[in-house]
């Protein structure tokens, strides 16, 4: 993704502009001096924010304007107008403000503002405040909880215990840019190291939790400590799944879940010619499009008819097939892997691929085991209710595992997306302080492929009907996924505005059908 950032354009906010030239509930981007300035009026009053997200730098006067705040038209993230917080991920450090006033018919924009988020506090609850927090996962959930506690000035103990070895990484990066080598390792952590010691988090890395006592409130590490706690978040995320077949295991065989996992797949690819993808799914042809950036010759073997035909459906899927094959990967669909030696994977169908690197992308499972040996409520998941409680007193669970009633569907679902494990991490970090907010966002999750970014918003394991608007080949699209003649989901591409206003009308239920 490019950034956004570059000499500023538009006009000098510091020397105004007509009033009249910014209509109610619209937005304008200039600059003030060097630095890139939003304005945005609602009825009387005039906003002035940073005009770059914070997350991978997107043009927020591109995005949507609801009430006093914006969205990125890119992944999503959401500011308030008012303070320049970051209000939902997957943006977690806030914009810069500047005061306006009004000058003989002018907006001008003045000094930067000194902000300070301004919270309503915890809703009225019997129950006591915590003084002891741990949190168990270092993925998306667990850091975006542990961030969000703070930021609501929570002033007890934080505990992340993580069994991985790195602290927490934006791992979206790791599929697409750092691996196909346009992107510094230091774009992949979320925070820097000194980031959790000034935020008073006990990070633990290679912490490996083996138990849960739900009566004492302890969690047990395998290296025989226990951390007391009186909030507990489960945030254990899932596993990459490995086959069973023969050859599997062997030294050039990867999956890629893990920052270790990225670096390993990335040193193997500076001596290798030749990979074999493991899967179609999303994470399979972003490491396909990675490694082509590389010059890897790429294979891709699937048993599909169709690439992510299962989530996209069948235009889509052809589309992405074809994307793909223009720049080189060759697939092998309708095919599995049989074995793999140290040259080559032998397929069901009789033939053979040369290999010298074999990526596994064949999906993930949710790492469930500390809830079930908890007796915690589980169904493919572990089960939570609107707050993210699970059913034992004080633990609450997000991300990949959590299990949630998703009022826009009246189903229970549970999605392993990025956006979605984030929010739900500040969702029950707020509940854990006695909030009682019910998780009501809408899921959304970005897939990248050489230039091209598909934004889905909503959530439809099934349909019976796909609507398409625009050309999917031209790459200017948006399709709605329907079942019984109501949107469940919608996929785009190059419409992100369309994707920012398909996201609010099912947030609020009012999806045009």
């Amino acid at each position: 993704m490019s950034s956004a950032e570059s000499t500023p354009t538009g006009p000098d906010l510091t020397q105004g502009i007509a009033e009249a030239d910014l209509a109610d509930g619209r937005m304008l981007a200039g600059h003030a001096g060097d630095e890139t300035v939003l304005l945005a009026r609602l009825g009387e009053e005039v906003f002035a924010i940073s005009a770059t997200c914070t997350h991978y730098s997107g043009p927020l006067a591109e995005g949507l304007m609801v009430g006093d705040t914006v969205r990125c038209p890119w992944h999503h993230a959401c500011f308030s107008l008012r303070t320049g917080e970051a209000l939902r991920a997957p943006a977690l450090s806030p914009v810069s403000c500047w005061s306006v006033e009004r000058r003989d018919g002018k907006l001008v924009v003045s000094g930067r503002k000194k902000t300070v988020p301004s919270r309503p506090g915890p809703g009225a609850t019997s129950e006591p405040a915590p003084g002891r927090i741990v949190i168990v996962g270092g993925g998306a959930a667990g850091f975006a909880a542990a961030e969000m506690l703070r930021r609501e000035r929570f002033q007890g103990s934080i505990a992340m215990l993580s069994d991985d070895t790195a602290p927490p990484v934006d791992r979206p990066n790791l599929s697409k840019d750092y691996l196909a080598g346009s992107a510094p390792e230091d774009w992949v952590a979320l925070r820097p190291p000194q980031f959790y010691a000034d935020h008073g988090i006990d990070l633990q890395l290679g912490a490996r939790a083996v138990g849960i006592d739900a009566g004492s409130r302890t969690v047990a590490l395998a290296d025989g400590r226990t951390f007391a706690f009186d909030r507990l978040l489960l945030a254990t995320g899932a596993e990459a799944n490995r086959p069973a077949f023969p050859g599997s295991q062997l030294p050039h065989v990867f999956t890629l879940r893990t920052l270790a996992d990225c670096r390993a797949i990335i040193e193997r690819s500076k001596t290798a010619r030749r990979v074999v993808v493991v899967g179609a799914s999303f994470i399979g042809l972003e490491v396909a499009a990675a490694l082509r950036a590389r010059a890897l010759q790429v294979d891709v073997v699937a048993p599909e008819a169709r690439p992510m035909a299962r989530i996209l459906g069948a235009q889509l899927g052809d589309f992405v097939r074809a994307l793909h094959e223009e720049h080189g990967v060759t697939f092998h669909l309708e095919d599995a892997v049989t074995s793999i030696d140290r040259e080559r994977v032998v397929l069901k169908s009789g033939g053979s691929l040369q290999a010298d690197l074999v990526v596994l992308g064949v999906g993930v499972h949710p790492r469930i085991g500390l809830a079930e040996a908890a007796a915690l409520a589980l169904d493919r998941g572990v089960l939570v209710d609107p707050e993210l409680r699970t059913s034992a007193p004080g633990i609450f669970a997000a991300g990949d595992i959590a299990r949630w009633p998703d009022p826009h569907s009246g189903e229970r679902i549970r999605v392993e997306h990025w956006v979605v494990a984030e929010r739900q991490g500040q969702t029950a970090a707020r509940n854990m302080l006695g909030y009682h907010e019910p998780f009501d966002a809408v899921p959304f999750f970005w897939s990248q492929h050489y230039d091209v970014s598909i934004n889905y918003v909503g959530h439809a394991e099934t349909w019976d009907q796909i609507d398409v608007e625009g050309e999917v080949a031209a790459r200017d699209c948006l399709l709605r996924y329907k079942r019984q003649g109501r949107v469940r989901a919608v996929a785009s591409i190059y419409r992100d505005l369309e994707s920012l206003k398909a996201e609010l009308a099912l947030e609020r239920d009012v999806m045009p059908v």
